[in-house]
Order: C-alpha cells, then structure tokens, then sequence
C-alpha cells in the first residue's frame, strides 16, 4: 500500500485506509499466513487448517473490507466447501471484529430464531458498542420467515417490534443509560425511552455487519432474491467460483505434502488436478447432453485428496504389515538356526556317553538274562519242593481228621469213667 499524506505535506499523518491496488501479493500472502497462525493460536478448539492461495486471500480481503466499510453487509454465492465461512472468519480476525454464529438445534423455530436475535445479537450491542459480523448459512434457513428479519436488518438496522417491550428491552435501555451517563446531552433525554432506544439502534446499525452465505443451486436462491430485495440492494455480493487451476494445484501441494516419503508428490498433485477438472468438463457435457445439472463442488476435491491419503495409509500399513511378519519369520528362522546349531554341538557330546551307557545296559541286560535263567531254576526247585510239602500236608491232615474221630469216640467214654471215679470217692 503507498504511503500518502494529506496535500501531499509529510509533515502531516498520513492516510492508513486508502482504497488501491495491492501490488505486493507476497507480502499479502505472508500476512494472512501469518495472521491465520495468529488466529489458530487464539482459538485452539476451532482451529482452521486453510490453504491461502491467491484466490482465497483475494474473497478474505474483499470480505474484510466489506465489514470494515459503514453498513456494509456481504453476501457470499458458491457451493458448499467453497470456503465461505472460514474465510469470513479469517477476515473478521482481520479486522479484530467478533463474530456470531447461531447453533440450530433440533426443534429450532422461528420463536428461537427471535430469542437469539435478542440475546445473543442486540443485547451483546446493547453490552458493548463494538464491531459485531452476524454469519448466517442458507443451510439454517430452517423458515423462510427467518429472511424477513434479515431483510428487516439489512434496510433498517433492527427487526419491527422485536425490542418494543419485555425484560431484554428494560435491559437494553439500562445499559444504554449506564454506558451514557456522562453524556451532557443525553443526560437531557434520559427519561425518553423513544429517545434513548433510538440512539441505540443508530450505534448499532453501524456495528452490526451480515455476511449471509448462501448457495445458488435450485430455485430457492432466485426466489429468495425476488422474495427479499435487501438480498441484493443492501449486500456486497461476492462470488465463489470454481477453484482455478493453481488454486487446486496449491490445495493438492498442501495436504499431500503432510505425506510422509511421497517422492512423486507433483505427479499425484497433477493427477488430482487433471480429475478435478475433467469432472468439471464432465458436468458440462452431461447438462448440454442431457439437461441435467451435476456441480463439482471444492469439498468433491477435498474428499478426492482424502480418500487417495486413507488409501495410501491403509495400503502401507499392509505392506509394513506384510514385511514385519516376514521379518519376524526371518529372525524365527535365524533362532533356530542356532538353536540347531547348540543342538548339533549337545548331541556331539551326549552321543559317545550314550554309547557307554548303552553298552553298560547291553552288558547288564546280559547278566539279567543270566540271573533270570538263575531264578527260574531255582522257581521250578521250590515249585517241586511245595508240591511235595502240599502232599506232606494233604497226608498230615488226613491223620489229624481220623484222630478227631477217634477223639470224638473216646471222650463219651472218657467223661463216663471220670463220672465213675467220682462216684466211688
């Protein structure tokens, strides 16, 4: 940016928001490098992972100096994945201004759409007169009534009958008078609600910027345009356009160069490039062969990058895989081999005491066989002599038998002469 001073008088201070041309498009590019590491920094939990190439630094440099100029509203047209909201937030740290995005929820209607006007945009206003940007996707557009406050804001500055009464409007003017309390000229009007409330509308009409997102497939895009004149009277309207050539190619260096040893990186890039724009071709022909609208969106080519990384990764993963289990067969192979090798050494020395002792056995097993012959000898002597002792014992048992018997007829007898004996005493 030149350096201009007022009538040309250096002594003076000179201009710092002068409307040029920037000619030096590297420092430009090292700047909003720089500034978007700054913003990583500051907000680690959304961290923004962007790759500036020209194009990008271009929309984020037409989106700071729309927000920075009075009442001025953007209205960002491309597809989804274009960029369009990173890029808005990058060019609102830019001009260190704060940003609002609505959550919607599940079951968002149009009283919760008129709650977060009031809570989470005018009371924050109404907290600190500050620079607000309020980003608002046509993927939120849960009612279309919702554009009519929006278009409300954009000819007006505030929505009909929003702040009009309730506890958030007593709030407001509150905080109006607290934060004007030393004005002498306020202080005259304090008591006129009318008054005080429209000094708050002014102040916030001129620190409220919309950037509205919105995407221009299907019909809804001209119809909300016909619908809602503010749309197009009342915005900046600033076009995404497919991604040029470098800009894919800028996009494909970055990510694929978080690849670890991928020598033919500018091969793969302009792989990536050639499909993305043969796609584009592609849809072309397919809407003049046949009517019929395909759009290839930035987030097709992200995807494309992406699914070639899993790829990738999955595909070394099996080949570290695949290597490590032959490798581990190797080193198993290499253990036995010594292990053998110890084996053949043990064996050299166990063998010759096997010998010997297999010799000592033999000759044992011999003396054995001798002293077996030995006992059976001696087994068929004992086996003679028990027969003769059974028959000794068959005979001494029979004369045992007749001498009971005998006994038996002799004590009757016996009995009687002692009776006798007895008798005659």
């Amino acid at each position: 940016m030149p350096t201009v001073y007022p009538e040309g008088d250096t002594t003076k201070k000179p201009f710092t928001d002068i409307y040029c041309e920037l000619t030096d498009r590297e420092k430009m590019t090292k700047v909003a490098e720089d500034q978007l590491v700054d913003f990583n920094v500051m907000n680690r939990t959304k961290k923004m992972d962007l790759v500036l190439f020209s194009d990008a630094i271009e929309h984020s440099v037409k989106i700071h100096r729309v927000i920075t100029t009075e009442y001025g509203h953007a209205l960002l047209v491309g597809v989804g994945g274009s960029g369009r909201k990173s890029l808005t937030e990058l060019a609102t740290f830019f001009a260190q201004f704060t940003i609002v995005h609505l959550e919607i929820p599940k079951g968002y209607n149009f009283a919760s759409w008129r709650e977060d006007l009031q809570v989470n945009l005018y009371k924050e206003l109404a907290i600190e007169i500050k620079n607000m940007i309020f980003f608002f996707s046509d993927t939120q557009l849960v009612d279309e009534a919702f554009l009519e406050d929006i278009n409300n804001i954009l000819n007006g500055g505030e929505v009909p009958n929003l702040l009009t009464e309730g506890e958030i409007y007593v709030t407001i003017l509150e905080m109006v008078k607290e934060a004007n309390k030393n004005d002498a000229v306020f202080k005259e009007h304090e008591a006129d609600n009318a008054y005080v409330y429209n000094k708050y509308i002014t102040a916030a009409k001129q620190s409220l910027h919309l950037v509205l997102s919105f995407s221009y497939i299907g019909d809804d895009f001209k119809r909300r345009l016909r619908m809602f004149p503010g749309l197009v009277n009342c915005c900046t309207i600033d076009w995404f356009l497919p991604w040029p050539r470098q800009a894919l190619k800028s996009v494909a260096q970055y990510f694929l160069g978080e690849v670890e040893d991928l020598p033919q990186i500018e091969g793969v890039v302009e792989i990536c490039v050639d499909m993305q724009e043969r796609v584009h071709k592609l849809s072309a022909r397919f809407l003049s062969e046949l009517s019929r609208y395909y759009y290839v969106t930035p987030t097709s080519y992200l995807i494309l990058i992406k699914v070639f990384k899993e790829k990738l990764d999955t595909k070394r993963k099996f080949i570290r895989d695949t290597i490590g289990k032959y490798e581990r067969g190797l080193i198993a192979l290499d253990k036995a081999t010594v292990t053998v090798k110890q084996l053949q050494i043990d064996l050299g020395i166990l063998i010759p005491q096997v010998k010997t002792k297999a010799e000592a056995a033999a000759k044992k097993q011999i003396e054995i066989e001798i002293k077996r012959k030995e006992v059976e000898i001696e087994q068929a002597a004992c086996a003679v002599e028990e027969d003769q002792a059974k028959k000794q014992k068959g005979d001494a048992d029979e004369i045992s038998a007749d001498c009971d018997q005998k006994l038996a007829e002799v004590m009757p007898i016996f009995e009687k002469a002692v009776k006798a004996v007895g008798r005659l005493r």
